[in-house]
């Protein structure tokens, strides 16, 4: 409240907490994070080739890039977007908490997977959330992936998910697997689960394990109330 003899403003209980560290972001990885299966190791596992598949996964962040593996497995694909979306929608489930954790937390989600499965999936969970994802282009002949335009990160050369974050400030970020390695080393928090646990094991880099996304809902919590008092 302006105190209009001075021209300067009161402090109160408002001002106090407008005056608390703001929350960091959140960014949720999508497949085998919101989801609790990856969705496209479902959909090559029904519709692609799983010997392509097994001989290219060990190549990731090695001698291939993850968006050349993902284009080549993609690639063995010829069944129509309707027919994969469909099963997908009969097959996927989304990890316990998910809901709960859009509304009070507004999460951005950064895929390596494509918005075409992804936003039918959201569309029947009856969840409007944020999403940064490639494309795919059905075709009979294999279907064609695409990826955006922008610079190679410097930290592991790859077009990676820090581009997608890079104007977020401080960010806490769940994830569990390859595309979620060099993104967690930027945030401020990392939930971590399956591979990308092991993963930052292995240098003793912090992580706070999850099995559920209603896990992540309680610790944010618990921080925001510790910023409180």
């Amino acid at each position: 409240m302006a105190d209009n003899r001075t021209g300067t403003k009161r402090r109160g209980s408002c001002d106090r907490a407008s005056a608390r560290p703001a929350e960091p972001a959140l960014v949720l990885d999508w497949d085998g994070t919101v989801t609790e299966r990856d969705t496209l190791h479902m959909v090559i596992e029904e519709f692609g080739d799983l010997g392509v598949f097994a001989a290219l996964e060990p190549e990731v962040g090695g001698r291939m890039t993850l968006d050349a593996v993902i284009s080549l497995e993609m690639a063995t694909i010829t069944a129509p977007l309707d027919e994969v979306v469909d099963w997908l929608l009969a097959s996927v489930r989304v990890r316990p908490g998910f809901h709960q954790l859009v509304e009070r937390h507004d999460p951005l989600i950064v895929s390596a997977g494509f918005h075409e499965t992804i936003e039918p999936i959201l569309r029947r969970e009856r969840v409007a959330a944020r999403v940064v994802a490639n494309h795919v282009f059905p075709d009979p002949a294999g279907w064609r992936s695409e990826f955006p335009d922008g610079p190679l990160c410097e930290v592991c050369g790859e077009r990676c998910k820090r581009g997608a974050v890079a104007g977020l400030g401080a960010f806490a970020y769940a994830g569990d697997g390859v595309s979620d390695r060099c993104v967690s080393l930027a945030a401020e928090r990392r939930f971590a689960r399956a591979g990308l646990a092991a993963w930052l094991e292995a240098p003793g880099a912090s992580y706070e394990p999850f099995s559920d996304l209603h896990d992540v809902g309680r610790a944010l919590e618990v921080a925001g109330d510790g910023r409180g008092g």
